[in-house]
């Protein structure tokens, strides 16, 4: 009787689908956030296709202020073809986060991630991601973000192993550029 030999290199390279490449690292959020800057509202320049944006069509902006309780209101709003669609939610940080991670509430009782994976020294952008990839947006202050700041964003993004092929670009009615 003859023994077969089992090659495991070949065979694993079979089942994984091609040769083993190297893992991405976990998605990491921004060491610190103040929220007292961070507070205001912001318009969304890119994010990826979302579910529940299916009836934007432009003008997406987040809103958040500080509530008394001390967890976050936010004010999601776009334009659709009928008019504008508005979304009230509720965020709390995440302990020992730094306040970059957050969760957030629209339906209950279900909550999402939000972390804040990237963020500009004078708060003029953000991006914010989940762990598992699968959402993104790029923030600003300013509906038309300046050249170097939107690069600066997509390169946070980019680091952190988002696939900003995936990433549709927000438009803004009649909004000036900024430098």
């Amino acid at each position: 009787m003859r023994k077969r030999f089992i090659r495991w290199p070949i065979v694993v390279l079979a089942l994984c689908g091609g040769p083993l490449q190297a893992e991405t690292p976990p998605v990491r959020s921004v060491d610190r956030v103040d929220l007292g800057r961070y507070v205001g509202k912001w318009y969304e320049i890119a994010a990826f296709p979302m579910f529940f944006q299916r009836r934007c069509v432009g003008d997406t902006t987040a809103e958040y202020a500080v509530r008394p309780d001390g967890a976050l209101s936010v004010v999601n709003r776009c334009r659709t073809d009928q008019g504008f669609d508005e979304a009230t939610g509720k965020a709390w940080t995440v302990d020992g986060t730094g306040n970059a991670q957050l969760e957030v509430q629209f339906f209950w009782p279900f909550r999402g991630d939000y972390w804040v994976i990237g963020l500009a020294d004078d708060y003029q952008w953000a991006v914010v991601g989940n762990p598992n990839r699968k959402y993104l947006w790029v923030l600003a202050r300013s509906p038309r973000p300046g050249r170097e700041s939107l690069d600066a964003a997509l390169r946070a993004a980019s680091a952190q192993g988002y696939d900003l092929t995936q990433l549709r670009y927000t438009e803004h009615a009649a909004a000036p550029a900024t430098p």
